[in-house]
Order: C-alpha cells, then sequence, then structure tokens
C-alpha cells in the first residue's frame, strides 16, 4: 500500500458495525453473490476450494512460505507495520503452483464473478495479485484500509465511483478470532467519506474454514486481525483483480517464464499481462506498434 494509508484516522460517530458477514454456499449465482457484496461490501462464499484443491495448493506452496522471512523489507514504518511484523508474505503464486495457475486463475466461476463487476464500467480487467498472508502468533490487527487506496484517486469518488478492485480472500487454514482472521466494517462501502476507515471496535472477524473465501469490494473497510493465539499460523489468499486501466500490484512478465505462459490459455494469459487490455472507450493499452501483444509473442 502507499504511505498515504498514514492519514489518520476520521471516525464517524453514526457508524453502527453489524454483527456478522452474510454467507452463501458456493452454488450461488454470481448475481445472489454480488448483490450481497453491493450491499454489504462483502459476503463469504463456503467451500470455495475443494479439500484436494486445498491440500494441493498448500503442499505446492509449502516450501516457499517456510523460506520467506518474517516481516517487511521496508523501511517506512508505517508500511512496515502493514505488512506486519510477524507475517510473511509471498507473491509470484502463477509460478510456484500449478493448482492457483489452473484451477484459480483460470477458473470459470471466478470470472461469472469478476466479469459482472468490470464489463459494464471498464469492460477488461486482470489481475492485481495472488499473494500468500501468513501470520503467526504475536502479530498485531494490520491497518485498517480499502484496497482502493492502491489508486488513490478512487478515494475522493467515495462510494459513488467505480468498482476498482475486487479481493478473493481465501482461507487456507481456519480463520478465527483468536488466529488473526481478516476483520470487516460491513456497510463501510456506503460511507460517503474513504478518509474514514473507522476504528478496531467497529470490526467483526470473517471467520472461515479453510476452503472458504471472503469476497470483498475493494471499498469496505478490513484489515488482517492479530494473532492472540499460541501457535497457531493463520494463512490466507489474497487473489484481487483490477480494471485493465490500472497497474497491477506485481509485475508479472517479469517474474513468469514463458514455457510457463505457453502452458496457459488466453484468458489466464490476459489476467498476468501477456495478452493486450481493451479498456472501454480506448483502442487498446499493452500493446506493441498498436497491436495485439499475444501476437507479437507468438501466443
Amino acid at each position: 500500500m502507499m504511505e498515504h494509508l498514514n492519514t489518520q484516522y476520521v471516525t464517524n460517530v453514526e457508524h453502527q458495525p453489524e454483527s456478522s458477514l452474510r454467507r452463501v454456499p458456493n452454488n450461488s449465482s454470481p448475481g445472489e453473490i454480488l448483490t450481497i457484496v453491493k450491499a454489504d461490501g462483502g459476503v463469504i462464499i463456503e467451500n470455495f476450494l475443494a479439500a484436494d484443491q486445498l491440500q494441493r495448493l498448500n503442499n505446492e506452496i509449502d516450501a516457499s512460505v517456510a523460506q520467506a522471512v518474517l516481516g517487511s523489507t521496508h523501511s517506512d514504518k508505517f508500511i512496515s507495520t502493514f505488512h506486519g511484523a510477524m507475517t510473511k508474505r509471498i507473491t509470484n503464486l502463477v509460478t510456484l503452483s500449478q493448482t492457483f495457475r489452473d484451477t484459480l486463475l483460470d477458473s470459470d466461476s471466478v470470472h461469472a464473478i469478476a466479469e459482472r463487476v468490470f464489463q459494464e464500467e471498464a469492460q477488461s480487467y486482470w489481475m492485481s495479485t495472488a499473494q500468500v498472508i501468513e501470520i503467526s502468533p504475536g502479530n498485531d490487527a494490520q491497518p485498517l484500509h480499502r484496497d482502493l487506496e492502491n489508486s488513490y484517486p478512487f478515494i475522493a469518488m467515495g462510494p459513488t465511483g467505480p468498482e476498482v478492485n475486487l479481493n478473493f480472500l481465501i482461507a487456507l487454514s481456519d480463520f478465527t478470532e483468536e488466529n488473526g482472521a481478516t476483520r470487516v466494517i460491513p456497510g463501510s462501502n456506503h460511507w460517503p467519506d474513504f478518509n474514514d476507515r473507522g476504528t478496531a471496535e467497529m470490526t467483526i472477524p470473517a471467520e472461515m474454514n479453510a476452503g472458504d473465501v471472503l469476497l470483498i469490494s475493494g471499498k469496505v473497510v478490513h484489515g488482517g486481525g492479530a494473532n492472540r493465539s499460541v501457535d497457531v499460523k493463520r494463512r490466507g489468499l489474497a487473489f484481487t483483480f483490477s480494471p485493465g486501466y490500472l497497474t497491477p500490484e506485481e509485475a508479472f512478465p517479469f517474474l513468469i517464464k514463458m514455457d510457463v505462459v505457453k502452458q496457459m490459455t488466453p484468458r489466464a494469459q490476459k489476467m498476468i499481462g501477456f495478452r493486450s487490455q481493451y479498456p472501454k472507450g480506448s483502442p487498446g493499452l499493452w500493446q506493441i506498434d498498436y497491436k495485439e501483444i499475444g501476437d507479437y509473442l507468438a501466443l
């Protein structure tokens, strides 16, 4: 996140926290799911990953997570606090996990939701990041924030601005209040002032079983919870999308080898920057000689 998150929180005393997040089964329609997201800012989809998919994904990333260093590499105090002193983060899941690459990135159900969110406004979208976040015991609660704050001008637009971030926060282990379940302020996506990030007392924990997902709008206030457990790590996967006219968090073309890309479908290639983007009203972005980058790369 950018340094502007260091802005002091502003609290509106009229905000009243909800008591829980709504939950739906994994066979719910995109329309049903997004109706709740539009109202509350987020929804829990149960059994989003099957048990075998969950196990394979965790097995594929275990070694990389084990090798990752706790804490942040940033010298900026706020960014370091945001990343978490007792938290591990790894990216480049496309390379590290075939299960992520084949099962999640190219999932029909994922894209059915993403297309409904971005099609009318942007007509184009791609993946911003796929980031494993493992919170260890002793980590403090993360500063509250909205994901759209990565694109600073949209803060000023408030609730009437376009949706510029959609986050599938997948529980790769059980999320409990004690071990640092993500905390959310339902309804904060409708607050008139997006500089207002509420207070910790207004949040509720998104407690989930491993394999469930918390789907949240980029407009809703949330943050990782404090891990107060003795020896339980909380592992999640933030799998996010943004419109094709915004820069992703990860520089995928510099990370992913071409032999891996060539095994992927055109849709999955587009999600990681190996196809051009054609947002609404634009003659095209991410091109070479105003031609499709995929053709130039012989994909």
